[in-house]
């Protein structure tokens, strides 16, 4: 049985995303990601002008004149989301934490790509790949996947206190992003447009995303939340690692802690844009204080204003 309140997110769900995929994506989301290749459609007589490596000889000999053959770009593709639903998704501090973000997201790209009869897939990590739903086409399985990422539960894990060379905690101790993009490349074995939903909080997933990229045509949507990036004022606060367990107090009245938090953050987000530049990866950012559908209809737009230029 599926509890009250996870149906009334998904109807909630459901009817926002789907009239956003309609209204807002629709035009953008066909015109920016290539289909599979050409597929032959016919054979049709030579006109002036046709290419010459189009002609089908065997036809043109039987027919006693010139035919050519005719191919129509094969637009049916597969679209896997690898969704990270590890503890620091708990978090957020405005409309929404970013693992409902992330479901809403998941949900407005799988309603788009099912309206251009794309199939979809699901692959859910935390500290190790949770599910993997195989790609399928329609609303009914739309919503399964959104069903998956809304409902999940981790299975209880004790936390990893994991500590860097200078013993430091290390950011992301329990998100394995490593072993998600390892199963992307392992289950689907066609080029795919692939969506990796995390903050990026985590480590060591550099090659792996490498490996993605190369075979797939990946699209990473950072979640990010404003106080990612800075600390507020409050004063004494008890802060919690949610992936390592580890608490610590902090004086956030202290200009010198927040500018130091401030500037580590700013690195890690330069360090990550240049990772995504470096693998020719279109990136998008999405705040949990913010709309989710612009980020991805810019995202969308750019892509398609550089496919039409090539």
């Amino acid at each position: 049985m599926i509890p009250k309140e996870l149906l009334a997110a998904l109807r909630t769900i459901e009817i926002h995303t789907a009239r956003l995929a309609n209204e807002q994506l629709s035009g953008t989301y066909t015109s920016s990601f290539k289909g599979q290749g050409l597929a032959f459609r016919e054979v049709r007589p030579y006109q002036p002008g046709d290419d010459v490596r189009t002609i089908d000889w065997n036809v043109s000999a039987r027919m006693n004149e010139a035919f050519v053959k005719v191919f129509v770009e094969e637009r049916e593709m597969t679209v896997m989301m690898l969704v990270d639903l590890s503890q620091s998704e708990r978090f957020g501090t405005r409309r929404a934490p970013k693992a409902r973000v992330a479901s809403e997201v998941a949900a407005l790209l799988a309603f788009s790509a099912i309206r251009n009869n794309d199939r979809v897939g699901l692959i859910l990590s935390t500290s190790k790949v949770e599910r993997i739903v195989p790609p399928k086409k329609g609303e009914k399985h739309v919503m399964r996947v959104v069903r998956e990422i809304l409902g999940f539960t981790p299975t209880s894990v004790e936390p990893r206190r994991l500590r860097d060379k200078k013993h430091q905690p290390i950011l992301g101790a329990a998100t394995d992003l490593k072993a998600g993009l390892e199963a992307l490349v392992g289950v689907s074995r066609r080029r795919s447009v692939a969506f990796v939903i995390s903050d990026f909080y985590a480590q060591g997933f550099e090659r792996a995303l490498a490996l993605a990229a190369a075979k797939h045509d990946v699209v990473p949507i950072v979640l990010t939340d404003p106080r990612d990036k800075e600390l507020p004022d409050v004063g004494l606060a008890m802060f919690e690692d949610l992936e390592s367990g580890e608490s610590i107090l902090v004086d956030t009245a202290d200009p010198r802690v927040r500018a130091h938090f401030a500037t580590a953050m700013k690195r890690l987000a330069e360090s990550r844009r240049q990772l995504f530049s470096k693998l020719g990866l279109d990136a998008v950012e999405i705040e949990t204080s913010g709309s989710f559908v612009r980020p991805l209809r810019d995202l969308f737009a750019r892509r398609a204003r550089r496919m039409r230029t090539r």
